[in-house]
């Protein structure tokens, strides 16, 4: 009877705890963003935003819209050509290795291009994590550009090199969409690769290659 009633016992724990878990998967949607429509007409001409291209260090405490996540996310590597899933940025041999990862102080999301959202990935504010200039803590928006190698079997040997390459042609779009729009930006290296890796909790094959500060400057 014993062992009857720590059975019924045990299936009720495990009921419930499933039951929460159900609850946690069915609720994770509403913590994506869904961003409106990315504006593809309108700001200053190629060579006016390649004039005013910079690095700067100093940003106000003032969040981007909805609006301007979605531009600049499109404009660093979105989709461009929806038939092919070809995107803004050059990549090598098309593999797409590089996911932009967005740290704000009300979590950290993923850009997921196809749906054209921001998955929630943390509820934690990484932002301090992502650089050792004290800047980031605060600024809004800190983008990380993460190498999914599983993705990169026919790099070969020339993986870190590709990763690194592809990162910085992302960069370069976030640097020239910044200088359009009046926003201030700067790519970042200065970071603990392995600490950030730990705290954004990547799985195996994935690390962290580059971090670009966006948002508002004095």
């Amino acid at each position: 009877m014993r062992i009857l009633i720590l059975m019924v016992m045990m299936g009720l724990v495990s009921a419930n705890a499933a039951a929460e878990e159900d609850a946690v998967t069915y609720a994770s949607p509403a913590a994506a963003i869904k961003l409106p429509e990315a504006r593809i007409n309108g700001g200053k001409p190629l060579m006016q935003a390649l004039k005013e291209r910079r690095s700067s260090r100093s940003f106000i405490d003032k969040e981007l819209s909805d609006q301007e996540l979605s531009d600049l996310l499109w404009a660093a590597f979105g989709i461009n050509r929806a038939d092919q899933g070809k995107r803004t940025a050059p990549s090598a041999m098309n593999m797409q290795e590089i996911d932009i990862f967005v740290a704000m102080q009300k979590g950290l999301y993923i850009y997921q291009p196809e749906r054209n959202e921001l998955k929630m990935v943390l509820k934690e504010d990484i932002r301090a994590i992502t650089g050792k200039q004290a800047f980031a803590a605060d600024a809004p928006v800190n983008l990380i550009f993460v190498a999914d190698h599983s993705k990169m079997d026919k790099a070969g040997e020339m993986k870190e090199i590709y990763a690194a390459m592809d990162a910085g042609y992302i960069s370069q779009n976030v640097y020239l969409y910044c200088a359009s729009q009046g926003l201030a930006t700067v790519a970042r290296g200065w970071f603990d690769k392995e600490a950030l890796e730990k705290a954004m909790k990547l799985g195996d094959g994935k690390s962290v290659i580059l971090a670009q500060t966006v948002g508002y400057s004095e």
